[in-house]
């Protein structure tokens, strides 16, 4: 059966299985896109053991972190109060074909100087994250990922920007070992989002390659198709 109860079985061995991280390391594609960016709130899809989070978290974000698997969450929150970010990072379990968590309240603007480099702040669930990083969202469970992203592209406050970096080429490590798993094209997954270009621009779609250490350590070059889409207004007729 390929049920979300099953689904959070799987992925709660896979993360049981590994010794827990202590500091994760971030993904370059994250560190690459985001390192120049004034901090506001992040919500990071499937947040693994972390390290995107605390990476996010010390450099003055706010994120929120959701996961399906309750150990991946249960970890990261204990590591969070460990590094002493626990006041900048909520970790929550999702089944994000079901829920879809909400944006914090919003922070009162800053007097001086700091006001102009704020994120602008529209408040509310629909509108209330700077960014959005979804790393290799992908499952053999059931999901409609676009409808997720898509619903994510709409968590973003104007001028806040989803980014998503998926697979571009199955590395040796890959539970999806398929010779004819196709990774569609970031324009593809820009095309499946059929979000409006008014409200919507896309600001990044490419296919770098890297180096990538998997959980053994061995290494091997892969592909990343990287996506990254930034609201440029609402489209709900408020300004």
């Amino acid at each position: 059966m390929n049920t979300t109860a099953d689904a959070r079985t799987t992925w709660d061995g896979i993360y049981a299985a590994r010794p827990a991280a202590t500091d994760p390391r971030p993904n370059v594609r994250l560190t690459e896109t985001v390192a120049e960016l004034p901090p506001g709130d992040a919500l990071e899809l499937g947040c693994g053991e972390g390290g995107d989070t605390l990476w996010l978290a010390r450099r003055g974000w706010r994120v929120t972190a959701v996961d399906l698997s309750a150990v991946a969450v249960e970890r990261l929150n204990a590591l969070a109060r460990s590094h002493g970010l626990a006041n900048r990072v909520t970790a929550e379990q999702h089944d994000l074909g079901a829920s879809f968590p909400e944006a914090p309240e919003a922070p009162e603007a800053p007097d001086g100087p700091e006001a102009s480099e704020a994120p602008e702040s529209t408040g509310g669930t629909d509108g209330g994250f700077d960014l959005v990083t979804a790393h290799y969202l992908h499952t053999p469970f059931d999901l409609d990922r676009s409808a997720v992203l898509r619903r994510a592209a709409h968590a973003l406050r104007p001028g806040g920007r989803l980014l998503v970096v998926d697979h571009g080429s199955t590395a040796p490590w890959s539970w999806n070992q398929d010779p004819d798993v196709r990774f569609p094209s970031p324009r593809e997954v820009a095309e499946g989002l059929a979000l409006d270009p008014a409200g919507w621009t896309v600001e990044r779609a490419d296919a770098p390659r890297r180096t990538a250490t998997g959980p053994d350590g061995t290494t091997a070059e892969v592909t990343d198709h990287v996506l990254c889409v930034r609201r440029v207004r609402r489209t709900d007729g408020r300004a």
